[in-house]
């Protein structure tokens, strides 16, 4: 199981109310929440192994050289991102009662939770099956019925009521080849994450269009071939009415977008080598434990998560 933490305390931040506190009263909603889903996922889920991925660079240079208007708009005035204050204040709680647990917790500078996400999806799918965590339809482009197989666990009606999206959800809700929701995001864009799409091209074209191509290489690889084709029938030919001309117009866009959008799946780091991902039984530092729980009021769903590892 690998996590896409960053989505889930977000979710957990502004699902929990901010009127739950440690004693000194600084929130905690994030935090206690973050907890009681792990906790409720573990019980409902039992898997053998656990990656809490982070966010080690939120906007990574090699998407924003590709593509600056790349999560442009989330961009905080100090250059940073737009994480609610209240919510920063957590963050480091958050990882030392993960490291106090005995959680693995994974980020790599210059990427994103999704890339290590991918890397760890590709990598334990030879082992057996793999479920990945998160409210971020981007991951649904690792979805695999094959290898593994890879399943994203989708958050967006709640943790106790997860869409499981395998490839063939994933067909059946866009009409696409089960993996190729990276390319379908690239040419309809996705405005939450700063990505323009092609102009004039909507879910119903961009899903004809990955349909019948594959892939944005492949529409790339049609235009070039249709361009030495007589004729504008030949020309036009599999593309739907008007499409050519809008991705003939997009081409710099599309080349850059696919560095974008694609999730990487083959980071080499230190960071996730010799990963010891197995779920603890026992925590690996109680002592610390008990002092978090205390100091932040999280006793309760502390105790939660440890009943739900023991079992």
């Amino acid at each position: 199981m690998l996590l896409d933490t960053p989505s889930l305390y977000f979710r957990a931040f502004f699902g929990v109310p901010e009127s739950v506190t440690a004693p000194d009263g600084t929130p905690v909603n994030a935090v206690r929440g973050l907890i009681d889903m792990i906790a409720r996922l573990v019980q409902d889920r039992s898997p053998g192994r656990l990656v809490c991925c982070m966010d080690a660079d939120w906007r990574p240079e090699f998407r924003v050289a590709a593509l600056p208007s790349y999560k442009a708009h989330r961009v905080a005035d100090d250059g940073g991102d737009q994480t609610p204050d209240a919510l920063e204040a957590q963050l480091p709680v958050i990882d030392a009662v993960l490291d106090a647990v005995g959680l693995a917790r994974a980020g790599v500078p210059g990427y994103e939770a999704d890339d290590v996400i991918g890397t760890l999806a590709v990598r334990g799918a030879a082992d057996g099956p793999v479920d990945v965590v998160t409210g971020d339809r981007d991951l649904f482009q690792l979805v695999d019925d094959g290898r593994g197989p890879v399943a994203v666990l989708y958050t967006a009606r709640g943790i106790r009521n997860l869409q499981i999206m395998d490839e063939a959800q994933v067909a059946a809700r866009y009409g696409i080849p089960g993996r190729g929701y990276g390319d379908y995001a690239t040419l309809r864009g996705d405005p939450s994450d700063g990505l323009p799409g092609v102009p004039g091209v909507g879910d119903k074209t961009a899903a004809a269009l990955v349909t019948r191509f594959g892939s944005v290489a492949g529409i790339l690889a049609a235009l070039d071939a249709g361009g030495e084709a007589g004729g504008d029938a030949g020309k036009d030919a599999g593309f739907p009415a008007g499409a050519r001309r809008r991705l003939e117009a997009a081409r710099e866009y599309l080349a850059a977008a696919e560095t974008v959008v694609r999730v990487v799946t083959d980071i080499d780091a230190p960071e996730l080598a010799g990963l010891d991902d197995r779920l603890p039984a026992a925590p690996r530092d109680p002592e610390a434990l008990v002092e978090l729980a205390d100091r932040w009021n999280l006793s309760s769903p502390v105790n939660r998560l440890l009943n739900a590892l023991a079992s």
